[in-house]
């Protein structure tokens, strides 16, 4: 896998970093911090520039993540209901889960959208309630961008700092990045498997 990314920056450049960096906020098995930290080895190695790379990463999951604020925002709060009821032995969610976390967003507004960014997981999923309380786009995407920004320029960096510093890392870090990989997957498994439905109750008036 670690290979298969290198392939693609090697090969598309910004534009591979930028398609990885989709991916994962769409389909998040490969963590971002995977993602950006190889692409922050070929910074060091001359392939990118820092500011390009920082960019195509961003750019790639600001997109990714507005898929899921369109799917938020085009399914609305009280029509998701049903699909999680149907779906969320694979969404790993449900009911009470959702209400809790609409819930943390209207207490945190934009806040809680920008500091996602640097939660697993939750830097994604925090893009549905955004887009079922109709959050206004312009300030998605700013957040979004900030946060994503800010976490992509760390992670970049550190792999920067990495390649630099620890000439042998590199033969090692393909099975660091595997471990961390299999711990998403493994964890993402072990969830659908111990899956229980809770007690749920019909969506409340002031969010349907």
């Amino acid at each position: 896998m670690t290979e298969y990314l290198i392939d693609l920056v090697e090969a598309w450049g910004y534009l591979g970093v930028a398609i990885a960096m989709f991916l994962e906020n769409v389909f998040p098995p490969i963590p971002s911090e995977v993602i950006m930290g190889l692409t922050g080895m070929a910074v060091a190695d001359g392939k990118l520039t820092f500011a390009g790379a920082v960019a195509a990463g961003t750019g790639g999951a600001v997109l990714g993540n507005w898929v899921w604020y369109w799917i938020g925002r085009t399914v609305g709060y009280a029509r998701f209901k049903p699909l999680i009821d149907r779906y969320g032995r694979w969404l790993t969610l449900d009911w009470p889960e959702v209400e809790k976390i609409v819930d943390i967003f209207k207490r945190f507004d934009n806040a809680i959208v920008f500091w996602a960014r640097f939660l697993p997981q939750v830097r994604t999923m925090i893009s549905l309630p955004a887009g079922m309380l109709v959050m206004s786009q312009l300030r998605f995407v700013v957040w979004t961008l900030l946060g994503t920004g800010v976490w992509n320029s760390v992670l970049i960096g550190a792999g920067y700092i990495l390649r630099n510093e620890f000439s042998q890392f590199d033969d090692y870090y393909g099975w660091v990045a595997i471990v961390m990989i299999g711990a998403v997957v493994g964890l993402y498994l072990y969830r659908v498997i111990t899956w229980r439905p809770a007690e749920v109750s019909p969506p409340r008036e002031d969010q349907a």
